[in-house]
């Protein structure tokens, strides 16, 4: 089998991995005259920067080759599909040539477990070592690392790649003992922890090294070496949103705890994909992709707007689940009616990020306006916020929303419309 054959399998192999966007990584170049490749200030993703361009990573399998099986996955042993394997020279030379063809801009690599996990973690690392060490390629480098490598594995992994990431797979234990057998909640987790340990002693070493020292050094002593790098972008995980019976509630509640417990820099939700020759213990057709939506939109409240997962989706919520139909935001904003409308004024930030419509920008903005004159209705049209969806939740110099939010048909008024069925739709 040649390279471009292997990349056509191993490329969409990997297609069903989310999480390799890359913000947060170390800012390196060549522009200096060293080494190839560079990682830009915005970071690396599969989507447009704000500046409009669109950068991407080679996202590809050492091997869909794999001893384990899970079975939501389409590469594991029992599955009937190509199976082929890069070499690590092959794939140093791909992410090479990519990158010169201005095709990529860095590497995002997983692998099937080959042997054992101690050997497929090996390769997975020589592949970073060499592109590091013998072509000083410095792009952005995302490993999958594997939770039953060696701990020593783990730290080599974390010199040369900009993030880490083991997939917790499931939310609950229950879900992943019953799907994938051979994978072990609790050595996941303490993988986690070692990482956490590691990044967070490379990142306290290098905060010291940058502090300014009281006392010059006498020049007779060496000078202290630059602390080595683990990890600088992090660890993230992903978990398959509608495999197992988890609802939206137990979801949020693990990625709470792994935000918390091991510093994740983020969660990828991905929403289950029917596979081939799937078994029959797993679900037929795959979930909204709305879901996966509204739990992408429910993390992003959590990590930035000062929500408890338990507040997102209470006790109270149907089933556990999210709405479809209204984002997390605006569901808490209409079953806390009470709490509208907010002076926008008067209101501390952590209740202005609580408005329907206002993202961290705008309320910053607003924030940082409002200590110089009073703010008015047509401030926020400045600001390009959803108009019509802010004013009946605050109040302004010049607006009040009334008895607006008492209405019997106040949160109809946020339903999406209905679609009418095409003539030639199924």
């Amino acid at each position: 089998m040649n390279v471009q054959d292997k990349l056509a399998i191993l490329a969409d192999a990997a297609k069903y991995d989310a999480s390799c966007a890359s913000s947060g990584g170390t800012k390196r170049d060549s522009t200096k005259g060293r080494g190839i490749g560079s990682v830009d200030g915005n970071g690396i993703c599969h989507s447009f920067t704000p500046d409009g361009r669109c950068v991407s990573l080679l996202k590809i399998l050492l091997t869909n080759f794999c001893t384990y099986d899970c079975l939501y996955c389409v590469n594991r042993v029992t599955s009937n599909v190509p199976r082929a394997r890069f070499t690590v020279d092959e794939v140093v030379a791909l992410t090479l040539d990519f990158y010169r063809r201005n095709c990529i801009e860095g590497l995002f690599l997983s692998s099937g477990i080959i042997q054992s996990p101690d050997y497929t973690m090996e390769q997975v690392v020589e592949v970073a070592r060499v592109l590091r060490e013998e072509h000083d390629f410095r792009g952005y480098i995302h490993l999958k690392t594997i939770p039953d490598a060696a701990p020593e594995l783990l730290a080599r992994a974390g010199r040369y790649a900009d993030r880490l990431s083991i997939n917790v797979e499931l939310p609950t234990e229950l879900g992943l003992a019953s799907l994938a057998p051979e994978k072990n909640g609790p050595a996941i987790r303490r993988s986690m922890a070692r990482m956490r340990v590691h990044i967070d002693d490379a990142r306290s070493a290098a905060k010291e090294a940058s502090a300014p020292k009281v006392v010059s050094m006498p020049r007779s002593q060496p000078r202290r070496a630059k602390p080595e790098p683990f990890a600088p972008a992090g660890q993230s995980t992903q978990m398959i949103v509608g495999a197992d019976a988890a609802d939206d509630r137990a979801i949020l509640t693990t990625s709470a705890t792994l935000y918390g417990s091991y510093g994740l820099r983020r969660v990828y939700y991905s929403a289950f994909s029917p596979i081939p020759d799937a078994a029959s213990t797993l679900p037929l057709k795959a979930p909204p992709l709305m879901r996966e939506h509204r739990l992408y939109q429910a993390d992003w409240l959590m990590r930035f707007y000062g929500f408890s997962h338990d507040e997102i989706v209470p006790a109270a919520a149907p089933g556990g689940m999210l709405s479809l139909d209204v984002d997390p935001k605006l569901a808490w904003a209409l079953a806390h009616r009470e709490r509208f409308p907010v002076d926008l004024n008067r209101a501390p930030r952590e209740m202005l990020l609580r408005v329907p419509g206002l993202g961290v920008k705008a309320v910053d903005r607003l924030v940082a306006a409002r200590r110089v004159r009073q703010l008015r209705s047509d401030d926020l049209r400045r600001l390009r916020v959803p108009v019509s969806k802010v004013l009946p939740f605050v109040m302004t110099a010049d607006h009040r929303p009334g008895r607006a939010l008492e209405a019997a048909d106040f949160a109809a008024r946020f339903q999406p419309a209905p679609v009418q069925a095409s003539l030639f739709s199924a």
